[in-house]
């Protein structure tokens, strides 16, 4: 890790945003506990930065509502199901948070009263207040809205700073860098450009709340050595999204 005598950090609140696929580690379904505990001790490094940080992640490595649909399945409840898999991935990093030292919280637009609390805002702003790690489940309670919306709405409705989007790649090109040798690679972007170019930074609602709240975006790569910490530092890491 970065030595602990620092600059100070350039966010206050912050939310990360993870997919679920993020949990799998090498495996090609699931959680793998430790890819988990690999994560946990990641974000601990920022929270001890003082830091108050909120997370959304997926289900994708669960079950993914959307392709469900295309298969045939009603939307509304292939939606449902994708937002349950979000709260069986929020309570593995509830876990792997705690066995890190951090004490989370779990807060799900889905109400399920025996493992999690109900989302209520002013609820998750206090847990924050009190250095607790927040963990957003359930999607927005409503079908047809993503994971990525998720995390725009609850970063405004908390206040967060920034919104950290954590990616395998660098940040964001024009094409997919993989098979695309020659993509353009962006160190920063607008909202419109975002919108008029369609790149896959996050979907389109979750852009637009953000630019009509100019809530910046940091797309970055999550997995290489000490990379949120530069980001919350103020390190020109990844790609930025601004106004």
């Amino acid at each position: 890790m970065i030595s602990a005598k620092k600059s100070k950090p350039a966010y206050k609140r912050i939310l990360l945003k993870l997919s679920g696929e993020a949990l799998q580690g090498k495996q090609t379904y699931g959680i793998d506990p430790l890819e988990a505990f690999s994560i946990a001790s990641q974000v601990k490094a920022i929270k001890d930065l003082g830091v108050d940080v909120a997370v959304v992640i997926g289900g994708g490595n669960i079950f993914r509502g959307l392709k469900a649909a295309e298969s045939g399945m009603d939307r509304s409840t292939a939606d449902y199901m994708g937002m349950i898999a979000t709260v069986i991935n929020a309570l593995a990093l509830q876990d792997a948070f705690e066995k890190a030292g951090v004490h989370t919280r779990v807060l799900t637009a889905i109400e399920m009263r025996s493992i999690a609390e109900p989302y209520i805002r002013r609820r998750a702003i206090r847990h924050l207040e009190k250095g607790r790690i927040v963990i957003f489940a359930g999607g927005t309670g409503n079908p047809y809205f993503t994971t990525d919306t998720t995390a725009a709405l609850r970063a405004v409705e908390i206040g967060a700073e920034v919104i950290l989007k954590a990616t395998k790649v660098d940040g964001v090109y024009s094409d997919d860098p993989k098979i695309n040798r020659s993509a353009k690679f962006f160190d920063h972007l607008t909202y419109i450009q975002v919108l008029q170019k369609r790149l896959k930074v996050m979907d389109t609602t979750a852009v637009s709340l953000c630019m009509d709240n100019k809530l910046p975006i940091v797309v970055f790569n999550f997995w290489k050595k000490d990379n949120m910490e530069k980001v919350i530092l103020g390190q020109k890491i990844g790609t930025l999204v601004t106004k």
